[in-house]
């Protein structure tokens, strides 16, 4: 099931989830590794089994295989990381802000795909999981590539979209 059909199965209530995953696929601003790589990332970020499935056919032919893995990646070692660093952020003890994380995040130095694209899933799944450190270091590395805030800003829209999605499919 393709992830177009996968929104028609949302109740009427949700119709604007539905005509806002429509734009998304539509959308012809990033190129189809960026879209397909945040909508596989975003899913996967998800982590709602039914949504992922839909999201690997929408992705299946749109994404190199390395993308796809990078994509994954991105929503795998964020699951981590967004934890860790929101710990950091919110503890109000100041000295876990200067110990190292040793945690392994090696995907993050060499994601197998454009540096700049994996960044931007990292940062949708970080903006899945409310992680304004992993936010803020991740858009850090994206202004440094030159990427611009409108596709910031839909990477973001894309996560909140599929989270959304998730969080209604998931009370059918």
């Amino acid at each position: 099931m393709s992830l177009k059909e996968f929104v028609e199965t949302l109740p009427d209530y949700a119709k604007d989830l539905r005509l806002n995953t429509t734009s998304l696929l539509n959308d012809q601003t990033l190129g189809d590794q960026r879209k397909y790589g945040l909508l596989l990332a975003c899913a996967h970020g998800t982590g709602y089994r039914p949504l992922v499935a839909a999201a690997e056919a929408e992705a299946a032919d749109k994404l190199t295989p390395e993308a796809a893995n990078a994509a994954r990646a991105a929503a795998a070692v964020m699951a981590m990381n967004n934890v860790y660093y929101r710990f950091v952020h919110l503890s109000s003890n100041p000295e876990y802000g200067t110990m190292p994380a040793k945690l392994r995040m090696n995907v993050i130095g060499n994601p197998g795909i454009d540096k700049a694209d994996f960044e931007l899933f990292s940062l949708a799944v970080s903006a899945q999981n409310g992680c304004g450190m992993c936010i803020d270091s991740h858009e850090r590395v994206l202004i440094q590539h030159g990427v611009k805030s409108e596709t910031v800003q839909t990477a973001a829209r894309v996560a909140a979209v599929l989270k959304a999605v998730a969080t209604v499919h998931a009370t059918l």
